[in-house]
């Protein structure tokens, strides 16, 4: 406990502290009264010699609003900005602060007026409502004491009062919180990121799915978990009906995202929490809440990709979970809703998106969100816009009008006439291509000299596979394996991977499919696979790596494989191989799974086409020695263009440095095709540089005659390829591969226009 012995607070404490403040929250007086007596209730119940309570007024400015223990002169006179001081660190990272030495903090500032220096420890947390910073709730102590988890928990929930103390205007006036000096009703445009191609106009409908929490404090325990039982039992009957009601609809296989969120939806750890907040004197809202908050506050500083999106799913079923509390549906009312609307949210699951009329539904606008986020795959299915971009929330009004670009990642906020109007071209445009795109779906790959190229898709889920008939790609040149594996709590057994990928091969039918093993680490660790913190996680423990670490897990995959193949055609890519040894263990443990097979009398495949990624340059010298073991190559040309510049493709600041439509690109890719075809090893090519049209064109002209894509790129490229002439390309980049050009975009745009290629 650092400077002494300190009576422990426990749950019983924290019980006996909430009914007192549910006293103070029932009795009368002004918001101002009833925040005084909270301050003082809790530094007499915590044994604090300070409780302060800071309130965010307008500009983002921190206002000290009541204390007790620090000089009453300083309320109301000391003002911090967000940022500033430890209570403005707290503010400003939205998370909770414990320090048994808080001069020490580099965000400490000592402010004279409040005499506050003879304090050594600080606990701090955040007054959230919904997901903005509204104050910053605080506990000293005069000695260095070390916190217990116990007391940040009973301040959190004391937060979560005085937010709606804020929240019903009972201090602060909201209109002066939310005023931002904008001209209201001036046209806006906001940058993002491209979630989901396309474009939409429409009215903006506010996604505000959280429900006001009133009452904090229950009475009765046993009463409150009842009721917590029974909202989830009807919530998880609900989420039930929605799948049903999805599939039914036509969305195409959406079980995989759909049962992963019922599965998040019974997570052991997430409802035990709940349930011991209510045992500890919660009401059944106010426990689902704490533990939303808590779980925010815990996860918001962490950036990766899988985690984030899980954060947003555990906070989708906790407002879906607070709406069956309060007796309401979590479907929306259809009359009040525009016909075009465009859905704006910080953040949505799966579920709320499918909770909309999606015949009214154009765009969606997210906060937070990634493309591999499960609202996006779904959204992606229902060909819906999506545009990621900090800041809607406080910049859009609801019935705003909205122009969602989801090709270029950009937001039109009450566009003017002539960006209406423009918009309207584009729009017409992008269905004339879309209708042109549809008459050639069904016509065959070839250019206009008679060239045959062969489309495929690259897919990592079922919901994926319907797009390979509708958009006439005639196989999956990758199937990535891994994401059903990030969408899961544990490593999946042999017997559900061995379901899984029978029902891939047989929604694909007689096409090929070419399945890549498990490809994770870097941004894409496992949740139940922890190799470390690495300084450089692009370059380490990944992919092939860790499966020949732990071979156990790639043979498991690898078994699954084989046996959902069964007398059908199986084609398996290692990812990530560096040189030919890698791969020679790779296919080691293949044939010792082969043997495992024959000595079961289980069915083989049919055939067996064994490949390998390249994405790693040291392979390139290696060719030799390793083409004459493969039976096909594919370029994954994502990696290979960062590790070729010794760019990371994640850093904003050299993701766009190096154009893959170099002399220097184009030169490896060249010599790879030299050497496939001297070895007759087929070769294809599976990273973005596939599915956009003017690369993809000099990739035929390079010599590839495979490349797959991802289903919206089919139509774009199909329609190029069938404007072009490969022998007159290729005799027009043989001069170029010399040069000392940074890119070759602009001379082979001057050609395709020359030449009448159509993009």
């Amino acid at each position: 406990m650092g400077g002494g012995v300190h009576p422990r607070f426990d749950g019983t404490s924290s019980r006996r502290l909430l009914a007192r403040l549910r006293d103070i929250m029932a009795g009368s007086g002004s918001g101002q009264d009833r925040l005084d007596k909270i301050v003082t209730l809790i530094a007499a119940e915590m044994k604090a010699d300070v409780c302060s309570c800071y309130v965010m007024r307008a500009g983002e400015v921190l206002e000290l609003f009541s204390t007790e223990g620090l000089n009453k002169t300083a309320v109301h006179n000391t003002r911090l900005r967000v940022g500033e001081g430890i209570v403005g660190y707290i503010a400003g990272h939205a998370r909770p602060v414990a320090l048994d030495n808080a001069p020490s903090h580099p965000s400490f500032a000592y402010r004279p007026e409040t005499g506050e220096d003879p304090f050594q420890s600080l606990a701090g947390v955040p007054i959230l409502r919904g997901s903005k910073v509204r104050g910053v709730l605080v506990i000293q102590h005069k000695d260095r004491r070390r916190y217990v988890e116990e007391e940040v928990e009973t301040l959190q929930t004391i937060a979560m009062v005085v937010a709606e103390l804020v929240a019903q205007s009972e201090l602060v006036n909201p209109v002066e919180v939310t005023t931002t000096g904008d001209p209201v009703l001036a046209p806006a445009r906001l940058s993002g990121t491209a979630m989901s191609a396309g474009l939409a106009m429409g009215l903006a409908v506010i996604h505000r799915p959280q429900l006001t929490v009133r009452q904090m404090v229950a009475e009765d325990a046993d009463a409150e978990l009842e009721r917590f039982n029974t909202a989830l039992q009807t919530m998880h009957s609900a989420i039930d009906d929605l799948l049903e009601a999805a599939s039914l609809a036509g969305l195409s296989e959406p079980r995989d995202i759909l049962e992963t969120y019922r599965m998040f939806a019974e997570d052991r750890g997430w409802l035990s929490r709940i349930r011991e907040a209510i045992r500890v004197g919660l009401t059944a809202e106010a426990a689902v809440q704490q533990v939303q908050n808590d779980t925010r506050a815990r996860m918001s500083h962490l950036t990766d990709p899988y985690i984030r999106e899980r954060l947003m799913d555990f906070e989708d079923l906790t407002n879906r979970l607070l709406q069956h509390l309060a007796g309401k549906t979590g479907t929306t009312d259809g009359a009040t809703l525009p016909d075009d609307m465009i859905l704006v949210a910080r953040s949505m699951g799966p579920a709320e998106l499918l909770d909309y009329d999606r015949t009214r539904l154009r765009g969606l606008l997210l906060e937070e969100g990634s493309p591999a986020s499960h609202v996006c795959i779904v959204a992606r299915a229902l060909n819906i816009p999506v545009v990621q971009a900090a800041d809607a929330l406080n910049r859009i009004e609801p019935l705003d009008q909205l122009i969602v670009d989801g090709d270029h990642g950009s937001v039109f906020i009450r566009p003017a006439e002539d960006i209406q109007m423009a918009f309207g071209e584009a729009v017409a445009l992008q269905h004339r291509k879309e209708q042109m795109y549809a008459e050639i779906r069904n016509l065959p790959s070839v250019t206009r000299d008679g060239v045959p190229i062969s489309i495929q898709l690259n897919c990592g889920l079922l919901i994926d596979l319907p797009h390979l008939t509708a958009s006439g790609a005639e196989g999956v040149g990758l199937y990535r394996t891994e994401i059903p594996f990030m969408v899961r709590a544990s490593y999946p057994d042999v017997t559900a991977q061995t379901t899984l990928y029978s029902r891939i091969m047989d929604e694909v039918g007689h096409k090929p499919i070419v399945f890549r093993t498990l490809d994770v680490g870097g941004d894409k660790m496992l949740p139940y696979m922890t190799g470390g913190e690495e300084e450089n996680p692009a370059l380490g423990w990944r992919a092939v790596r860790i499966g020949l670490d732990h071979p156990s897990l790639l043979r498991q995959q690898l078994r699954a494989l084989l046996l959902a193949a069964a007398g059908r055609p199986l084609s398996v890519m290692f990812p990530m191989i560096a040189e030919v040894a890698e791969f020679d263990g790779a296919r080691r443990l293949l044939e010792l799974e082969l043997k495992r097979l024959a000595a079961q009398g289980i069915e083989a495949p049919s055939s067996l086409r064994v490949g390998t990624m390249l994405e790693v340059p040291s392979l390139l010298w290696q060719l030799p020695a390793l083409l004459p073991k493969l039976d096909f190559l594919s370029v994954g040309s994502n990696d290979l263009t960062q590790y070729l510049f010794a760019a990371d493709r994640g850093n904003p600041r050299t993701s766009t440095r190096y154009d893959p439509l170099s002399p220097s690109m184009l030169c490896v890719l060249r010599r790879l095709v030299d050497e496939c075809s001297r070895h007759k090893v087929s070769l294809s090519i599976c990273g973005e540089m596939a599915g956009r049209p003017l690369d993809a064109m000099a990739l035929i002209g390079v010599g590839f005659r495979t490349l797959s894509m991802s289903p919206p790129s089919v139509g774009p490229v199909k329609t190029m390829l069938r404007s072009l002439d490969v022998a007159a390309l290729r005799q027009y980049m043989s001069g170029l591969y010399t040069g000392a050009d940074h890119s070759l975009r602009d001379k082979l745009k001057t050609f395709g226009k020359d030449h009448g290629v159509i993009f």
